[in-house]
Parts: C-alpha cells; sequence; structure tokens
C-alpha cells in the first residue's frame, strides 16, 4: 500500500472504486484515457 504522494512522473498503483452508479471502475481499465483523480481530504472530518 502506497501512502502520502507520489513523485511526479509516477504512475498511479491501480485501484478499483465505485462510480456515480455504484459500478467498481478499475483504474488499469481507462488505461490510454486521460484520468482526473478528485478527491477532498478533510471532506469526512469535523470542522
Amino acid at each position: 500500500m502506497i501512502t502520502g504522494m507520489l513523485p511526479p512522473g509516477v504512475p498511479a498503483p491501480d485501484f478499483a472504486l465505485p462510480d456515480q452508479r455504484g459500478e467498481i471502475v478499475r483504474l488499469d481499465s481507462l488505461a490510454g484515457s486521460w484520468v482526473l483523480l478528485w478527491w477532498y481530504p478533510k471532506a469526512a472530518t469535523p470542522g
């Protein structure tokens, strides 16, 4: 498991997450396409 930030130019490790319809999407299934990863690290925290 990788924790923290990846250095520039290092490929992201494969992972799987549900999309807006609840269907599982794997990063490797998007190979050859542009992918934007967006998250809010403090979204589930108080304050």
